[in-house]
C-alpha cells in the first residue's frame, strides 16, 4: 500500500471522505464513507499527517521501457516515456561518493516534486544506498518497496540520469533505502560555460538613451556569462551595453538581478509560425558583475543542471 499525506482541502467537516485514511504507521483512522466530526477532528487529522492510499500504474513491464532522462519534455518519473539519448556512462563516471547529493523522481502518481537524498555507500552489483527523501513538513516521502524512481546527479561536465527500483526500506538504525544497482547511466556532455533555456521577461534599457526609454525581451537561455535575449526590434549595435532587469527564482525565493551586458552578436530568428513577426536575437555577455550577483546566476544554473538537465542547450 502506498500512502500520499492528505490535504487539507480534501476534508470537509460533515462529508464523507472518498477513501480510508491512515497515520504514519498505516494504523487506519477512518473508513472510507466515514465522516470528520467537526473543525478539532479535521485539524487532529491534519496534525497527526493523515494519509490515504494511491494507487500506482507502472508499466507491467519496467525493463522495456525506454529511459532516456534528458529528452526534450521529459516525463516524470511514473512514466518513463522518454527518447534515448546520445551517450551513455558507467557507474563509475559519476564518481560518487559518500554523502554526496542526488536528486529524486518518485512515480508521478505519488507527487511531482523532487526530492534530494545523500548517497550512503554502494555494492558494486548489488545496490545503491541513499538517505530516505524528506517532505517539506518534515515527514518521510511515503516511498515503497519495489517502486521505480528516476535519480540524477550532476559530475564535472556532466550530468547523469538513471531509473532504478527500490529493493528494500531500512528503519534500523535509522531510515535509507537499497536502490538496484544502476547498470544504463544517461548523460549529457556540459560546456565549460553551461548554458540552460529559459523564458524570463527581462526590462532592457539602452544605456545611451537612459530610463525614458525601456522594452521587454525575453531570456530564450542563460548562462553564468551572459544570455540570448529576443525582442521584436533591435535593442542596440554590436558593443553598446544595455542594462537588464530580472528576476530568478532559487527553490522558491525570488532573486532579483539588474546586470549591464555588452551586445556580441545580432542576428535574426524566423519563428515557427511564419505569420508571425520575426524576433531579433542579440548574444549579450555580462560586464563588471556584483559577487553576489555571480553567485545567484551560478546558483541557477547548476540547479537547472540538476533538476532540469534537458534544458542544458
Amino acid at each position: 500500500m502506498s500512502l500520499i499525506l492528505v490535504n487539507s482541502n480534501e476534508i470537509v467537516v460533515g462529508e464523507p471522505i472518498p477513501w480510508s485514511l491512515y497515520d504514519q504507521n498505516r494504523n487506519l483512522l477512518l473508513s472510507e464513507g466515514d465522516q470528520v466530526r467537526d473543525d478539532a477532528h479535521r485539524d487532529a487529522l491534519l496534525g497527526s499527517g493523515a494519509c490515504h492510499e494511491l494507487l500506482l500504474e507502472m508499466p507491467a513491464d519496467f525493463e522495456s521501457v525506454d529511459d532516456s532522462l534528458f529528452a526534450d519534455d521529459a516525463p516524470s518519473a511514473g512514466q518513463l516515456e522518454v527518447k534515448a539519448t546520445d551517450r551513455t556512462f558507467t557507474f563509475d563516471d559519476m564518481k560518487l561518493k559518500a554523502e554526496d547529493r542526488l536528486q529524486l523522481e518518485p512515480p508521478a502518481q505519488l507527487t511531482r516534486e523532487r526530492f534530494t537524498v545523500k548517497v550512503i555507500g554502494f555494492l558494486r552489483g548489488a545496490s545503491l544506498l541513499v538517505s530516505m527523501p524528506i517532505t517539506a513538513n518534515g515527514l518521510r516521502l511515503q516511498l515503497m518497496e519495489k517502486e521505480k524512481l528516476v535519480m540524477r546527479s550532476f559530475s564535472g561536465q556532466n550530468a547523469f540520469g538513471f531509473a532504478c527500483t527500490i529493493e528494500r526500506i531500512c528503519k534500523i538504525p535509522y531510515e535509507y533505502m537499497h536502490l538496484s544497482f544502476p547498470d544504463n547511466i544517461q548523460g549529457i556532455m556540459i560546456r565549460k560555460a553551461p548554458r540552460v533555456k529559459t523564458r524570463i521577461i527581462a526590462a532592457v534599457q539602452d544605456t545611451k538613451t537612459g530610463a525614458e526609454k525601456q522594452i521587454s525581451a525575453l531570456i530564450s537561455d542563460i548562462s553564468a556569462n551572459g544570455v540570448s535575449l529576443e525582442a521584436r526590434q533591435m535593442l542596440g549595435d554590436k558593443g553598446d551595453v544595455l542594462n537588464l532587469a530580472f528576476r530568478v527564482q532559487l527553490h522558491n525565493i525570488d532573486a532579483y538581478l539588474s546586470l549591464k551586458g555588452v551586445i556580441r552578436a545580432v542576428f535574426t530568428v524566423d519563428p515557427a509560425d511564419h505569420s508571425k513577426t520575426a524576433l531579433i536575437r542579440h548574444g549579450i555577455e555580462f560586464k563588471d558583475m556584483q559577487v553576489n550577483d555571480s553567485v545567484i546566476l551560478q546558483s541557477l544554473i547548476y540547479q537547472q543542471m540538476i533538476e532540469n538537465p534537458h534544458k542544458l542547450v
